[in-house]
């Protein structure tokens, strides 16, 4: 993670929390934020002797996405989902499974360090494990090999409904019949949402809308549910003093068919990558599907991103153009 400039949180601001989380009577020396945040911010502090934690803020300022229709619907499973309790719920799960997450320092809802909801969490201030990889692959083996094997508890727990975790776990359920059905309605949002953008995907949407029903179409009735963070890329993975792979950014936290991670998966890394993490026994019908989905999520996600004030704008037009031009290869 990458210090980029703060947009409103000083030290003054965190002192009390930093004091409460860390303790020792150590005093906040230093606050600077982090990329890799779009809904929350995120803050490394470090103490006055050399101590560091992390902040995560949600607040409206801290978020870049411009809000849309369903925002917060803890019923749809592709619903955009910002919170403190998605965090905890998730943070639960996650470790439940015994997969090595952020320890919590402290959790403040009811704003008595801060005016917005505040979690205090450990810090992982070395490489994450994409920069890792890219850098030695050999040196990162032994943390992939245990990624992967953390990827296979998540996809051996059964759950008893698929949904936002914090929805589940809690006895709710989601609103689409199943699995595929929520991911074709999204796939149907993202479809209208990108065409209103872009004219080349406008020019395409009846071919892609078309290709879309015929995709879920296919996929034959299944009910195993299990654990998916969603956009599982290994920069959203960090590295512990003894190699353990350390899972973040995990509030969209699904119970899912195993098939929506390995697309990302998929999606997300090279071919070397990604073969240390392959699994067999996918369903193709799924992977299609959700293939197709997940490229059109890519393009008008970004696109609708850059309606607000996300700064870096040349990297998010090319990840919209890169994943619009995959959806037209599609059909």
């Amino acid at each position: 993670m990458v210090a980029v400039t703060p947009r409103a949180v000083t030290r003054d601001q965190l002192a009390g929390a930093a004091r409460a989380a860390v303790g020792g009577g150590r005093t906040l020396e230093a606050v600077e934020r982090l990329t890799g945040g779009t809904t929350k911010g995120v803050y490394r502090l470090t103490m006055n002797d050399a101590t560091t934690a992390v902040a995560y803020l949600w607040k409206k300022s801290e978020n870049y996405w411009p809000a849309t229709e369903g925002d917060g619907d803890l019923t749809d499973p592709f619903a955009p989902g910002v919170g403190l309790d998605l965090f905890e719920a998730s943070h639960a799960r996650l470790a439940s499974l015994g997969l090595r997450v952020p320890e919590v320092y402290l959790v403040d809802r009811d704003r008595t360090h801060y005016l917005a909801d505040l979690a205090i969490v450990e810090d992982f201030p070395g490489e994450d494990l994409m920069d890792l990889f890219n850098r030695d692959p050999r040196a990162a083996e032994p943390t992939m090999a245990r990624l992967a094997d953390a990827l296979a508890v998540m996809r051996c727990h059964r759950a008893p409904s698929f949904g936002k975790v914090a929805q589940i776990d809690k006895g709710g359920t989601s609103r689409a019949a199943s699995c595929e059905v929520a991911a074709l309605e999204f796939a149907l949002r993202c479809l209208a949402e990108a065409a209103s953008r872009d004219r080349r995907i406008s020019d395409a949407r009846g071919r892609l809308e078309e290709r879309l029903r015929e995709l879920a179409a296919a996929v034959r009735p299944r009910a195993e549910y299990s654990v998916v963070h969603g956009e599982l890329g290994l920069d959203h993975v960090l590295v512990d003093r003894d190699g353990n792979p350390v899972v973040i950014d995990f509030e969209e936290l699904l119970y899912f068919d195993v098939e929506w991670e390995h697309v990302f998966l998929r999606l997300r890394h090279s071919e070397d990558q990604y073969r240390r993490l392959a699994v067999e026994d996918l369903d193709e019908d799924r992977l299609a599907l959700y293939r197709l989905t997940q490229h059109l999520s890519l393009t008008a996600g970004p696109l609708r991103l850059l309606d607000g004030d996300f700064p870096d704008r040349a990297f998010m037009q090319g990840i919209a153009e890169h994943h619009l031009n995959q959806a037209l290869t599609l059909v």
